[in-house]
């Protein structure tokens, strides 16, 4: 018989433990651990002879190190058992188990501090930190161990929380969790928990005597309860007057009336002149509000800065669509913009920019110049060509606005703000003149260059947004999408010249901690590599900037960027954005809506559209944020509500998002909602913090001011531009550069001078030097990297660049001996790898 068997144990730190085994009779005891068995001389025994039975009880003991436990990589714990023999036959003992033990520093819960009225009820969570064997939880109050004598109180084992059934003024403390195992003690962090009490009105006192002006009072005090511990204050009036007209009173009551009577009609002409005054002002503000706004954006086009005024009640952090606009206060959004027609080209011609060419004499000129003198030029720009959504009586705007007047009117308040067109999606037909096309407010364009479609040949083109089925590329998901997954078409479209199309992305690029490759959709979840954007490569280019990347294609298909991280400081760029709306169930409930996306106007938009259909409006300016690949978690929390005026629902104060979650988040936008509730009616205002940080980095803050009680639904300010119908511009009003300056500078740099002024130079000058052999298999190279160059450069007033790098041109003498070639055959092979 056995009488004593091994027990499981657990190695702390570095120290071994003995295992025993002691039998009777027993003639040899032997361990066996993970199915071996322990050799003899690792054996350590002892014999004794039981004095009442006469038996030999023998007994074994082996020792087993924390190395031996690291090198077992079985499907179960590490265990030993012991085999005796006796003249009666042979015996197994019971498994024992040996686990190294451990603690984890952090606890997957911490308590969170509350508050809670009198007798109501307190749980605080607690979640210990992972470890072997599991941590026992004790409480702390104010640092003294918590009693649990009290029936009041009691801990739910199961999960560790503690539960105070009926909060006392006594229980307010500070909470403290402490998790602990053989081998370390962890504290969490303290939950700070108050209990407060409400005022309640005591009795009233007597009514006063009837004073000289027929009045009479009567008052109580809030003192039954008291509040306390930042309780509500008494709602109504501590005193109260009524008239009394008794035999105390000695007035008339006829001249009291007929005070009263020419008191109020006093105030009512008073409030009836300020009410015109009022509305007089209104009226010339809504004239002449926005007319700065057209006269500055009208002149540009493609993707540009919009000044917007927004209204500001107390805070200047505010956005309260239904007030009036406060026209000294404005901010700045960059965002794609719908596009505008042109200006016309003969304005150009007018202030050369080349003159002559052929001898690089140079003269810089800008567009702005050009458009001053001429300051009644009539822009006929399209009615969708503005922004919508800038508040709700601002959505339009006027057909062929003069620039440089002033007029009257210039916003209609009932365009629809209904889409027209897919969000994703822009169609149109190209001819050999080529032109550009944009899905609006996504970041993504496609130029298509003069002379890339054959002459007498049109081609119906498309490009379009893909929803990815997975988040990530690569089947171990070492690479994620860093910007949205482009199409462009049809299948067959035959090109003469590249196409260059611009995806906006989210990496942070600054530093080398990526390698970034842009891939093509071959089948399924399947992607293949086209290039790498730091590599040669002769058939694609890609010139990566710090938001955009421009990609000259030849095969049309489905691309997109994806990332590889080096390091863990490898990071994306995050936006945060903040929005709220009334709860349609609750009139005293308020909802707060973060989100959490990549920063790419696309990722965006796919929250401001869902936002508006649901009447949520933007409270605070979108911020940006860097994640880096350290695995660590997203945390989000809401500060500094005002505790007296407002309740939050419990245990949603701090709310996280895994790292996963958050890297591969090309899919769905991340949010999490604080729901809210007023105490009262009369708390119109709404004031709070939204904290987010990456666990272990730096924090950003949205700051939350805006008024809760709207007559309409507020609307997304300024960037969802989705009723946008110009997705398109064909020929000449699609590029910056006039075509007959185009040819003649293609002319000029295409074929090497004698000052080695050829179109190696012309990229070296406009900082797209890379990749040359590219160009170099082109059949004018200067052209395509003129392409690249528009593409790079959508703004009207980029032309100066352009002057100033031919000025710089015109001015160089020394020889550039550089040669590049590659055949044609060279070329097609690398197209042959794509198709």
């Amino acid at each position: 018989d056995n009488d004593k068997e091994p027990v499981d144990a657990y190695i702390v730190k570095s120290n071994p433990i003995k295992l025993r085994c002691q039998a009777r009779p027993a003639l040899q005891i032997f361990f066996k651990c993970n199915g071996e068995w322990v050799h003899q001389s690792q054996h350590m025994s002892q014999e004794h002879t039981d004095l009442t039975t006469g038996f030999k009880i023998r007994e074994v003991m082996i020792n087993v190190s924390r190395q031996q436990v690291e090198d077992f990589h079985g499907p179960e714990d590490y265990w030993c058992l012991c085999v005796a023999w006796s003249h009666l036959g042979t015996s197994k003992s019971r498994k024992a188990t040996v686990r190294i033990a451990y603690l984890r520093k952090n606890f997957e819960q911490d308590p969170q501090g509350t508050e809670v009225p009198l007798n109501g009820m307190i749980v605080l969570h607690c979640r210990p930190p992972e470890g072997v064997p599991v941590a026992e939880v004790d409480w702390l109050k104010n640092e003294e161990n918590l009693s649990f004598d009290d029936g009041n109180i009691m801990e739910k084992k199961g999960d560790h929380n503690l539960i105070i059934s009926e909060a006392r003024l006594s229980d307010s403390g500070n909470y403290t969790c402490v998790a602990s195992n053989i081998v370390a003690k962890r504290r969490s962090a303290t939950a700070t928990v108050i209990v407060y009490v409400d005022g309640g009105w005591g009795e009233w006192s007597e009514w006063s005597a009837c004073s000289s002006d027929c009045e009479r009072q009567r008052s109580r005090e809030c003192t039954a309860p008291e509040p306390k511990h930042g309780g509500r204050l008494c709602d109504g009036v501590a005193v109260a007057t009524e008239n009394c007209t008794g035999g105390l009173c000695t007035q008339s009551v006829e001249n009291s009336s007929d005070v009263a009577l020419y008191s109020g009609l006093a105030a009512g002409v008073v409030t009836v002149v300020l009410l015109i005054v009022a509305v007089t002002l209104y009226r010339r503000s809504q004239s002449e509000y926005g007319v700065d706004v057209i006269d500055s954006s009208a002149l540009t086009g493609g993707f540009q800065s919009f000044s917007f005024k927004t209204s500001r009640q107390a805070n200047p952090l505010l956005i309260n669509s239904s007030m009036q606009p406060d026209l000294t206060v404005s901010r700045t959004y960059t965002s794609p913009m719908c596009f505008q027609d042109s200006i016309d080209k003969e304005l150009m011609a007018e202030r050369s920019l080349l003159d002559p060419l052929p001898d690089l004499k140079v003269k810089a000129f800008t567009v702005s110049s050009g458009v001053t003198e001429r300051a009644e030029y009539h822009v006929m720009s399209h009615p969708q060509t503005f922004p919508r959504g800038l508040a709700p009586d601002y959505r339009g705007v006027a057909v062929g606005t003069t620039l440089g007047r002033r007029g009257k009117n210039l916003f209609s308040p009932h365009v629809s703000l209904t889409p027209r067109l897919p969000l994703h999606r822009a169609t149109a037909v190209f001819g050999h003149a080529g032109g550009r096309l944009v899905v609006p407010n996504t970041g993504i364009s496609l130029l298509v260059p003069h002379g890339g479609i054959a002459e007498d040949t049109t081609w119906e083109m498309y490009m379009s947004i893909n929803q990815e089925d997975s988040s990530t590329v690569s089947d171990d998901g070492s690479e994620i999408f860093l910007s949205p997954a482009v199409t462009y078409g049809p299948p067959g479209l035959d090109l003469s010249y590249p196409i260059a199309m611009t995806i906006a992305h989210c990496a942070e690029v600054a530093a080398d901690n990526w390698t970034i490759r842009l891939k093509r959709h071959i089948q399924d979840n399947k992607w293949e590599e086209v290039m790498s954007v730091n590599e040669e490569s002769t058939s694609c280019y890609c010139l990566l900037e710090a938001q955009k990347c421009h990609v000259l294609l030849e095969h049309p298909g489905r691309y997109a960027l994806v990332g590889e991280p080096l390091n863990q400081e490898a990071g994306k760029r995050l936006r945060l954005a903040v929005f709220g709306s009334p709860d349609a169930s609750n009139s005293l409930g308020f909802t707060l809506r973060v989100y959490c996306v990549d920063d790419t106007p696309h990722a965006f938009q796919e929250v401001a559209v869902g936002e508006r259909s649901r009447g949520g409006r933007l409270l605070e300016e979108p911020k940006m944020m860097l994640f880096k690949a350290n695995t660590f978690s997203l945390q989000v929390s809401i500060q500094d509500v005002p505790q007296l005026l407002w309740s939050i629902k419990p245990f949603t104060t701090c709310q996280e998002f895994s790292f996963s979650q958050v890297w591969a988040s090309n899919q769905h936008p991340l949010q999490c909602a604080f729901t809210l509730e007023r105490y009262s009616h009369s708390s119109s205002q709404l004031s709070c913090k939204i904290s987010i940080r990456q666990v272990t980095g730096k924090e950003q803050i949205l700051q939350v001011y805006t008024s809760v009680v709207e007559n309409e639904k507020g609307v997304v300010p300024f960037f969802t531009q989705s009723d946008c119908t110009i997705t398109s511009q064909t020929g000449s009003r699609a590029f910056k550069i006039p075509l007959s300056i185009r040819q003649r500078i293609s002319t000029t740099f295409d074929t090497a001078n004698a000052n080695g002024k050829d179109w190696q130079l012309l990229a070296q000058k406009l900082h797209i030097d890379r990749n040359l052999c590219y160009f170099a298999c082109q059949e004018s190279p200067s052209s395509v990297i003129l392409t690249l160059w528009e593409a790079q450069h959508p703004d009207s007033g980029d032309l100066d660049s352009l002057a100033s790098a031919l000025e710089e041109i015109s001015k160089v003498h020394s020889p550039k001996a550089v040669s590049l070639s590659c055949s044609k055959e060279e070329r097609d092979s690398e197209f042959t790898k794509l198709a």
